[in-house]
């Protein structure tokens, strides 16, 4: 059976997490943007991804966006998954994140966010956990509490979800209905 990386996650920074924050491009998907002739974008989201998001949300996690661009893809997206908080077009996202913790009530010492670039990393140092996808620029790799296996669009999300769910102690809660343990999906914990 493969492990992952689960013995290097900080199981203790997350039992307090009540909020996981997300970048789009490079964290949702795999950075890739692709524009058909009218300069619509289409672009590519991870459905074991989207289940790691449904999987928080049963234990109470909220969910919110915080990107840098603008696309209705990602609004639908969202809608799609019952996200919580959407900020698009974020040249700042320390002041977004400063926007969401007013919104939400939640702390930034209480939210995770995966980010994979420079422009994710201030509000990322002021959150209690923060992740990044396996792909993510070095400057991001080299300042964050875990780094994923996955790469970014490839699963980073969900391997994310579940170590929080490890931590927070609901394991049973959302896992018993598939009859699998966290060493079935490579925690060794």
């Amino acid at each position: 059976m493969s492990q992952h990386s689960g013995f290097n996650f900080p199981f203790a920074k997350a039992r307090d997490i009540r909020m996981l924050i997300l970048d789009v491009d490079g964290v949702m998907t795999d950075g890739s943007i692709i524009m058909d002739k009218n300069g619509d974008e289409i672009k590519a989201f991870n459905v074991r991804d989207g289940h790691g998001i449904k999987l928080l949300q049963r234990i109470g996690i909220k969910i919110a966006i915080i990107t840098g661009r603008t696309s209705p893809v990602v609004q639908a997206r969202a809608n799609d998954l019952g996200i919580d908080f959407v900020i698009q077009k974020s040249l700042n996202k320390d002041e977004a994140l400063a926007a969401l913790e007013m919104q939400s009530g939640i702390a930034a010492a209480n939210c995770a966010m995966m980010g994979d670039d420079i422009i994710d990393l201030p509000p990322m140092y002021r959150c209690g956990l923060s992740l990044a996808p396996a792909d993510a620029c070095l400057a991001v790799l080299n300042h964050v509490d875990w780094v994923s296996d996955s790469s970014g669009g490839r699963g980073a999300i969900r391997q994310a979800a579940e170590a929080i769910i490890i931590a927070q102690g609901k394991w049973n809660d959302v896992m018993d209905r598939y009859r699998i343990s966290p060493a079935d999906c490579g925690w060794n914990v």
